[in-house]
């Protein structure tokens, strides 16, 4: 298939400011189920952005905006050829090994309750193990609009029994690190049959084994990513996968928007 992804980030300041600096992880990576056509990222300061690959493996720009600003508008567009691999990413060769996405976060903390649910998934496999763990939080967390927000962990979505896919992959992720299978955040895109617009990123979760390295568990849909999905940055949690990043210096309060279109190409 073929996809073409425009994400459009707006933020708007209440107070123009002189000096912000912002990571962008928005390029996607190449791999066993994504082949990059065309891509570009349009925003200010982005011809002077000094770029590099972070121990993740995600490519990062890192761009300040020339000042002072009041509105900034990030864009990265571009076609992606993707095929059904069954969620396998295989091995992404980044810097850190494996071991590292077996560290905690305040997101993805584990409670008694959380680990209870992961050790009842324990299969004599990983591969089924990870199977019976989509399964399992995919039963206890309703998938619900609106009833969590960016700083939920793991622990509180799990209470509350709803979320969104956000929720979904930090409890998956809190689950299999509680059985010693490393664990990471993915944020990408998703192209749902019959409709282009999405009101921001779609997230689930990678887990690794030996023999096949990362492979995707969405959550929230109870599959393992397809050829409609696009794989865009990993990290510990969602904060250290998120597309955009940064810090300014100013007074004031900040809106943001963000519109996501995904659609299928003509081959």
């Amino acid at each position: 298939m073929r996809v073409f992804v425009e994400h459009r980030t707006e933020y708007v300041y209440e107070r123009p400011f002189e000096h912000m600096v912002q990571a962008l992880r928005l390029t996607p990576p190449p791999g066993p189920g994504q082949r990059i056509l065309d891509w570009t990222i349009a925003c200010p300061g982005i011809e002077g952005a000094v770029s590099y690959v972070d121990g993740f493996g995600n490519l990062v720009h890192l761009v300040t905006p020339p000042g002072p600003v009041s509105r900034s508008m990030i864009v990265a567009r571009g076609t992606v050829e993707t095929k059904d691999a069954a969620g396998i990413a295989g091995f992404t060769g980044e810097a850190a090994p494996p071991g590292v996405f077996l560290r905690g976060t305040p997101a993805t903390r584990a409670c008694e309750a959380i680990a209870h649910l992961a050790r009842g998934c324990a299969r004599p496999d990983r591969l089924s193990t990870l199977h019976a763990l989509m399964a399992a939080v995919r039963g206890k967390i309703a998938y619900e609009i609106g009833t969590t927000h960016a700083h939920t962990t793991a622990i509180d979505a799990f209470r509350d029994g709803r979320g969104v896919c956000q929720d979904h992959a930090h409890v998956f992720i809190a689950g299999a690190r509680t059985l010693g299978i490393p664990a990471r955040y993915v944020t990408g895109y998703l192209h749902m049959e019959g409709t282009e617009t999405a009101a921001a990123n779609h997230a689930w979760a990678e887990a690794f084994t030996d023999d096949l390295g990362w492979i995707g568990f969405d959550v929230a849909n109870a599959v393992c990513p397809t050829d409609s999905y696009v794989r865009l940055a990993v990290g510990l949690d969602a904060a250290g996968a998120a597309p955009v990043r940064g810090i300014r210096l100013g007074r004031g309060e900040e809106r943001l928007g963000v519109e996501v279109v995904v659609r299928e190409c003509q081959q």
